[in-house]
């Protein structure tokens, strides 16, 4: 699937719910299903800043694309994270350092979070673009 592909999928999963309420807890699902990062590779380089929440982003090079995995101490934020996961590991570093991340706003995500926590989806989005930007060197 397509970047694009991808993207076009989550707006559509998203505009499936008629109230946040139910895209918070489609979140708090995705949350749950993403699998937990090690204890070992939950360490200070890894932790992304910026967040309320503590959030972990480890990125692995292969064959010219980058996977992250991730996890977070608080449910609704280790499901924001899960879903830029869904969309972007996999991807090229160019892929990712040239996108947009539009899909975001156009879910109405950072709208509808909590300051703190559209603070600490920024963050996450940052933080994965400043990655991916080291990638392409």
């Amino acid at each position: 699937m397509t970047l694009e592909e991808k993207k076009q999928e989550i707006i559509e999963d998203f505009s499936m719910y008629d109230e946040w309420l139910d895209k918070y807890e489609y979140l708090i699902e995705l949350g749950k299903s993403l699998d937990a990062l090690p204890d070992e590779k939950k360490t200070e380089d890894r932790l992304i800043k910026g967040c309320q929440s503590r959030v972990w982003l480890d990125t692995e090079r292969k064959d010219g694309r980058l996977y992250f995995t991730a996890d977070s101490d608080a449910i609704i934020t280790k499901g924001i994270i899960s879903l830029l996961i869904s969309v972007y590991s996999g991807r090229t570093a160019e892929e990712i350092a040239t996108d947009d991340f539009g899909f975001v706003e156009q879910i109405g995500l950072k709208e509808n979070l909590s300051p703190t926590r559209a603070n600490g989806l920024v963050s996450m989005i940052e933080r994965m673009k400043e990655i991916a930007g080291q990638s392409r060197q």
